[in-house]
């Protein structure tokens, strides 16, 4: 028995998992999440009503600010579906890290570095609340609605992620190397130490997994959200799913796997999600307007800039690396500024512009397919593009 759980331990709870498997295990689960708790998988609009919760504890009125009157800043982080979620998430991707003894203080020593990961939080935050929603639920969960204001955003961001590439890739963001006399020390694992923290790790798991159980007696959709963010945190950390690596990766090394993993995903979710809109669960359709396509590019640059998207920081952040707790910072403070602007961005960019609904602009099997079109379609341009890639690669190589 002892043999078994040693065997289950490593192979399922220490090691990484595998990134495909994960995304679409994602992709599925964000399907039951938004059946049961008719909302999707999201993260910037509860980082929004955080900023808003801070400006009224400083004495900042937000009440009458028309960005928090669209997307509710009432109650708190613990009776919110989405406070609970990402309570959840934090949770889980602490749990996974204590696991696998991955927690360490590793503090940024580069100000310039600093600076990235705030400036570049603080686009993305903007820009995925100007698009109504981040690599999440304008981009994962916010296709599979169906909604066409998703696939501006996800068209948008993957330019943003392109430029960004090109902008962090000048000499003035680069960092000094700075060599250290002697030879480096390589610090031994410390058996007791990382099993201390596995224990610390199940502890935290199974007193918010049971916390999740106990809330479902009273609230299914509340202790619901508790149970599906604890998955997800254990999913993005395990599997190490960052958006912004999938995008940079293809424009600098040309690797299209986590791309192609995220497709999968999406591929998965939509059929569940489709389901549940003809049960009579109502999607998520927003305005199809410069909002999500502006969005979009500034969150690309951003996520690119500051070296991590939403899932990207909040799994490092609880790995113990101080460059992404920068990068959270700096996502509630550009969600928050966009709340302030919104008034006047808003008419302009958003709301004079249609809502379009892929299952009502062309069917509910018309809208299917269309989905499902462009969602092959893309995983066409990422394979064509990875095989390019490489084998412009090769030849100058070859002629080197």
């Amino acid at each position: 028995m002892l043999a078994i759980w040693q065997s289950f331990k490593q192979n399922y709870l220490i090691k990484y998992w595998n990134p495909v498997a994960a995304v679409i295990v994602a992709g599925i689960i964000s399907t039951y999440y938004f059946g049961i708790t008719g909302t999707y998988w999201a993260v910037t609009g509860e980082f929004t009503r955080w900023g808003g919760h801070l400006l009224n504890a400083l004495g900042v009125d937000v009440s009458s600010w028309s960005y928090f009157q669209l997307i509710g800043l009432d109650g708190t982080i613990f009776t919110r579906i989405d406070g609970v979620m990402i309570l959840g998430m934090f949770a889980g991707c602490l749990s996974a890290a204590l696991w696998a003894n991955n927690v360490k203080w590793r503090n940024q020593p580069h100000k310039k570095r600093i600076i990235q990961a705030l400036i570049g939080g603080a686009l993305a935050g903007f820009g995925a609340r100007l698009a109504m929603g981040c690599n999440l639920a304008s981009l994962f969960t916010g296709i599979p609605q169906f909604s066409v204001h998703a696939w501006f955003f996800t068209f948008a961001t993957a330019i943003g992620t392109y430029f960004g590439v090109k902008v962090t890739l000048l000499p003035m963001f680069r960092v000094k190397l700075e060599l250290k006399k002697g030879a480096a020390k390589i610090k031994e694992n410390d058996p007791k130490q990382a099993n201390r923290r596995f224990w610390v790790g199940m502890l935290i798991f199974i007193t918010y997994l049971s916390a999740s159980l106990y809330v479902m007696q009273s609230s299914i959709k509340l202790g619901f959200a508790m149970l599906c963010g604890l998955a997800f945190g254990l999913l993005i950390e395990r599997a190490q799913i960052c958006f912004t690596s999938a995008f940079r990766d293809l424009w600098v090394t040309g690797r299209a796997y986590m791309a192609k993993a995220i497709i999968f995903g999406i591929i998965a979710g939509t059929i569940g999600v489709f389901s549940y809109i003809q049960l009579g669960v109502s999607p998520k359709i927003l305005w199809a307007g410069p909002n999500a396509i502006i969005g979009g590019l500034l969150f690309g640059f951003g996520i690119v800039l500051a070296g991590g998207c939403e899932t990207g920081w909040m799994y490092r952040s609880m790995e113990g690396q101080v460059h992404f707790m920068w990068v959270g910072v700096g996502n509630v403070v550009g969600s928050t500024l966009l709340a302030y602007y919104w008034d006047d961005l808003a008419p302009v960019l958003a709301l004079d512009y249609e809502k379009i609904n892929l299952l009502k602009e062309f069917g509910p099997v018309g809208g299917l397919f269309v989905n499902y079109g462009l969602l092959i379609l893309c995983l066409i341009a990422v394979v064509w593009w990875e095989k390019r890639f490489l084998a412009k690669a090769k030849a100058k190589w070859a002629t080197a």
